[in-house]
């Protein structure tokens, strides 16, 4: 009887990135089609506030598009006839609308004061009449905000000082009861989530919680083409219980095959239907936020580049810088740079820019060509350089 197949390192990089949407080429203008069969095939697109180069639910897209309209996105999720919903996902993310029941088990499951933030969870059993309250207001009122209903003891200053308002609203978005509508700037607005999505996906049957999470580890194990029960666990942030039992029964069916990829020190899985290029050809700037790089143990493991988010280390400390984005070339990160886009000034800055393992001879002068067309699509004039970090001086030579 022979074991698992093997795959080396570079095998499972490449079968990695093609599942994630790369090695294709980028089409000359894409449109609404291009973003649906972009967001079906990662599953799930992470949203996150900071804005310093641009909001990171618009640059996955773009990491795999190119040049895009960013309002194209804002239909999809916000528009009259949306094809995303918002819920938590991977984090707080975007997610195909044909998926919402199978999640419907993680809203149960928060009603019940499960899988919850503590102080979610708690205010949840002590305040279900004032919840209740909130709910039969929106019913009445339509579209609401935080705003709407900011009254109640405030916690110490910072992004968790919610009114008991805000919690509220919190714990019916968890629960399924309520969902975000549109947005004003980043501010969710919220709306019943029969009024909301379409009557087709709320009167969809609820399936039984195994199967929905059989589903969610079949499109893990599609998006991420090569993965171990860490990985799939991850992608959707699974219970590490579930999963495990999940990935069993996808293994007996035959749907997930078991594989032995080179220089990993745990058994990973693959889609029958995985795709195994013998190259790719891709250039991309990747959000920290991006799918491909979130997992940061997987990272290191497919590239052997240690990638960390430094937002919230002190400045002094910092390594590479506030808000960096890893650059793909082919199929390696050969560098990551710094950026801030200066939108008054009409500059996307590149405040730092460092090599990596990888770097190559065309690394400069890819990564130029990737920060050129990255500004053209923030509605930006040009690019610029600060000389610091290894890789800044061949950059500016080719950007300045």
């Amino acid at each position: 009887m022979t074991g698992p197949a093997r795959l080396s390192v570079a095998q499972a990089r490449r079968s990695a990135l093609a599942a994630q949407g790369f090695g294709v080429a980028r089409p000359d203008m894409a449109g609404t089609r291009h973003l649906r069969k972009t967001a079906r095939d990662l599953g799930v697109i992470q949203i996150d506030s900071v804005n310093v180069v641009s909001r990171t639910h618009y640059l996955p897209a773009f990491s795999r598009l190119g040049h895009y309209p960013r309002e194209t996105l804002e239909a999809e999720a916000w528009g009259k006839t949306p094809s995303l919903f918002a819920y938590w996902g991977h984090e707080a993310s975007l997610l195909p609308l044909e998926s919402q029941p199978l999640f419907r088990w993680r809203m149960a499951r928060a009603e019940a004061g499960q899988g919850l933030w503590s102080g979610t969870a708690s205010f949840g059993r002590e305040r279900r009449a004032y919840i209740d309250g909130i709910l039969s207001e929106i019913e009445k009122r339509g579209p609401v905000t935080g705003g709407d209903f900011a009254t109640g003891p405030r916690g110490a200053p910072g992004w968790w000082s919610w009114s008991d308002g805000k919690r509220a609203l919190e714990w019916l978005f968890w629960s399924g009861r309520i969902t975000t509508a549109t947005r004003r700037g980043f501010e969710r607005v919220y709306d019943l989530t029969e009024r909301v999505l379409p009557a087709a996906i709320v009167d969809r049957p609820t399936p039984d919680p195994a199967e929905a999470q059989r589903d969610l580890v079949r499109l893990s194990a599609r998006a991420m083409g090569v993965a171990t029960a860490a990985d799939l666990r991850d992608y959707f942030r699974l219970p590490p219980a579930d999963v495990r039992a999940r990935i069993g029964e996808l293994v007996e069916s035959g749907e997930l095959l078991p594989v032995k990829v080179e220089g990993w020190d745990r058994p990973a899985f693959i889609d029958p239907a995985c795709r195994k290029p013998r190259r790719i050809a891709a250039r991309a700037l990747l959000s920290p936020f991006d799918n491909l790089i979130w997992f940061r143990e997987r990272t290191e493991r497919l590239f052997g580049v240690r990638v960390r988010l430094e937002i919230y280390t002190p400045a002094h400390k910092r390594v590479h810088g506030y808000y960096v984005l890893p650059f793909l070339q082919d199929e390696a990160i050969t560098a990551r740079v710094d950026l801030k886009a200066d939108r008054k000034a009409g500059v996307l800055r590149v405040q730092a820019a460092w090599r990596e393992a990888d770097t190559n001879a065309e690394t400069p002068e890819a990564l130029a060509a990737e920060l050129d067309l990255m500004s053209r699509w923030l509605g930006l004039d040009r690019v610029e350089v600060v000389e610091h970090g290894d890789l800044a001086t061949a950059l500016a030579e080719r950007l300045n």
